[in-house]
């Protein structure tokens, strides 16, 4: 997981516009992570049902930057378990209704080259 926190309003705002929008919801507070587990605008950093941080896609340990390209917005609990992992991780928190729910899930990002 990244500990680099966040400070720009601007880049947190940028972020949390990639997540995703669901019918019935109002999209400036109440959105889903890739994993589809429920966030709340302004539970940024914090360590709540809904608290979200910034992820890099591919982790500065791996060579990964700051650029808005490779941040995402992420449940804290899918960033703590997806840790430095990349290309293939976990996550633990997705949504069922409007509850967040514990289901560990296998992500990867294919180079092209897989075979299946």
């Amino acid at each position: 997981m990244d500990d680099k926190i966040y400070k720009d309003s601007a880049i947190i705002q940028k972020v949390w516009e990639k997540a995703a929008i669901t019918d019935g919801k109002n999209p400036d507070l109440l959105r889903k992570d890739y994993a589809g587990a429920w966030i709340k605008r302004d539970d940024y950093n914090k360590l709540s049902t809904y608290g979200w941080q910034i992820d890099h896609i591919l982790p500065l340990s791996q060579g990964g930057t700051d650029d808005i390209d490779n941040l995402v917005p992420l449940h804290w609990r899918n960033n703590k378990s997806k840790g430095d992992d990349y290309p293939r991780w976990h996550t633990e928190v997705t949504s069922e209704s409007d509850a967040n729910i514990l289901k560990n899930r296998l992500w990867k990002i294919s180079d092209g080259n897989d075979r299946n």
